[in-house]
C-alpha cells in the first residue's frame, strides 16, 4: 500500500489522500468537550488507516459546528466527487458501532441510500440506529444527504457511523466492523 500524503488545510484539519481513482471520503470530528482528549471517530479512522482501500481520503478533525462541518464536507464532495462518503462521529453512551438510517431537520427526514440490513450482515457487532441525535452529527448527515438529493447525476453511497468509546475489550471488533463497512460500501459505490 502507498504511503499516505497529508496535506494541511485551515483550522488544523487535514485531508489524507491516497492513490488515484474514484475516492471514498471518510470524515471525523475533533473533540468538543473539555474532558475529551480525543474523539473516537478520529481515533478509529487513525487506527484502521493502513487497512483502508487505496482510494480512501480522510477529512479529519471537522469543527464541531452546525454550519462549518457540513460546508467543509460538501465542499470536498464537490471537489473530489467520491463514490462513497462515510461520516463518523462519537457516541459516548453507545456500546457498538451504529449506522444511522437517516438524518433529520425539524419534521424532515432524509434516508441513506444504503441498505443497512444488508450492510450489517457483513459485520459482527454493528447495529442500525434510527436516531442520529440532535447535535452536529445529525446536522452533518442531513445536510450531506440533502446535498446529494439535489445532485441527480451523482450516485454516491452516504452513511453516518457513530463510534462508541474505544476500549481494549472492543477495539478489535470496532476495527473489524468498520473495515467491513468500508469494504461493502466500496463494492457498491
Amino acid at each position: 500500500m502507498e504511503d499516505l500524503v497529508e496535506t494541511p488545510i485551515p483550522n488544523g484539519q487535514r485531508v489524507v489522500k491516497k492513490s488515484a481513482g474514484t475516492p471514498i471520503l471518510i470524515t471525523s470530528f475533533r473533540p468538543w468537550k473539555a474532558h475529551q482528549g480525543m474523539n473516537t471517530s478520529d481515533v478509529l479512522v487513525q487506527q484502521v488507516r493502513d487497512s483502508l482501500p487505496s482510494n480512501t481520503m480522510a477529512l479529519r478533525w471537522l469543527p464541531v459546528n452546525f454550519d462549518l462541518a457540513p460546508i467543509r464536507v460538501i465542499s470536498h464532495m464537490v471537489q473530489y466527487r467520491p463514490k462513497v462518503v462515510i461520516c463518523c462521529g462519537m457516541a459516548e453512551t453507545r456500546k457498538t458501532l451504529t449506522v444511522e438510517q437517516w438524518g433529520t431537520h425539524g419534521q424532515h427526514q432524509l434516508s441513506t441510500p444504503v441498505d443497512l440490513q444488508v450492510l450489517i450482515r457483513q459485520t459482527v457487532h454493528t447495529r442500525i440506529s434510527y436516531d442520529a441525535g440532535d447535535f452536529v452529527c445529525n446536522r452533518l448527515y442531513y445536510r450531506v444527504l440533502q446535498h446529494l438529493a439535489g445532485q441527480a447525476e451523482q450516485q454516491t453511497a452516504v452513511l453516518f457511523v457513530h463510534v462508541p468509546l474505544i476500549t481494549t475489550a472492543n477495539q478489535a471488533v470496532l476495527e473489524f466492523d468498520f473495515l467491513k463497512i468500508v469494504e461493502y460500501l466500496n463494492g457498491i459505490g
